[in-house]
């Protein structure tokens, strides 16, 4: 693992955490319908889907012009970064997420923008498959 890839990982256990505190339940590196992997997606008691989209450095938001494609799978989506990220580079119509490996705060609410009845079942039955094979596999790993 790089440090880039390190620094990421860090932000997601932070994010993780703070979810949890506000009641919902978080799942990292979830693979999208259109093939985009979302860094987090986050499920709240009332069925809202939010994708957070880590940026770890400069240099990894300017090589990320992909983001766009993930507002098609959930309620609200979010940029996480670490304090002292340049956050006027982010684009104000996304939420914004300050995040260390211990927790996250939001800094800027985002827009909701609720999914279709369709895609919000395809979702949540995704997020179920992926969080109970994951729970597999903590409880009984390959040998």
């Amino acid at each position: 693992m790089n440090e880039e890839e390190r620094r990421a990982h860090q932000l997601a256990r932070g994010l993780v955490r703070a979810f949890a505190e506000m009641g919902e339940t978080a799942l990292t590196e979830v693979t999208l319908a259109n093939g985009r992997r979302a860094d987090v997606l986050a499920l709240d008691a009332a069925g809202r889907l939010t994708i957070v989209e880590i940026k770890s450095s400069r240099a990894d938001f300017r090589s990320d012009r992909k983001w766009r494609e993930y507002l098609e799978f959930c309620d609200a989506f979010y940029f996480a970064v670490a304090e002292g990220f340049p956050v006027e580079l982010l684009p104000d119509d996304t939420g914004l997420m300050i995040a260390d490996r211990w927790s996250a705060h939001v800094v800027r609410e985002a827009p909701l923008e609720p999914l279709s009845a369709p895609r919000r079942k395809a979702m949540l039955i995704r997020f179920g498959l992926l969080a109970g094979d994951r729970l597999r596999l903590a409880v009984d790993p390959p040998l």
